[in-house]
């Protein structure tokens, strides 16, 4: 059975899992209630339970989003063996200050005219859930864990899984 907490210490082990991994797949509920994912690049730089994405404000993903908020993220850094399924609710957020104070250059490669660019809006993803797996990425570590396995029988518990409440 996977650990449940809401500790703080939890939330920002959840935040610091994810930081610095950027790209996550966004997956929406489609009006025939299938699932639709593609990637989105994270813009903040701090985290209080709401992560941010630029999009353009015309999009099916903002169509799905407006018909059905609850969305899920999911981020992967598999030389790391660092994985984080995050479950939310988002809505679009058209403020434009908002955008600047989020902007880097490096959003111009999707948005050109810049931080003005009409077309750009914000998702904002209200964390409610998240579940990482934390697993030792040294092959020694690994190699340690298959003898085991093979010996007894039995697997060995290799890193930390838990459900986060926020």
């Amino acid at each position: 059975m996977v650990e449940q907490t809401s500790s703080k210490e939890d939330q920002a082990k959840v935040w610091d899992l994810v930081k610095d991994m950027k790209i996550a797949m966004l997956a929406t509920v489609e009006s025939d209630g299938s699932l639709h994912s593609r990637p989105m690049a994270s813009v903040q730089k701090d985290f209080g339970g709401t992560l941010w994405f630029m999009t353009r404000e015309h999009s099916i993903k903002i169509d799905e989003i407006e018909k059905n908020p609850k969305v899920l993220l999911a981020y992967a850094h598999a030389p790391a063996q660092h994985y984080v399924s995050i479950t939310g609710t988002a809505r679009v957020v058209r403020d434009k200050a908002k955008i600047k104070e989020l902007w880097s250059e490096a959003d111009r490669v999707w948005f050109p005219k810049g931080p003005d660019d009409p077309e750009i809006a914000l998702l904002a993803v209200e964390v409610t859930e998240a579940e990482y797996w934390d697993a030792p990425s040294s092959a020694m570590i690994i190699a340690y864990g298959y003898a085991k396995a093979r010996l007894s029988g039995e697997a060995p518990k290799m890193g930390e899984n838990k459900v986060v409440k926020f």
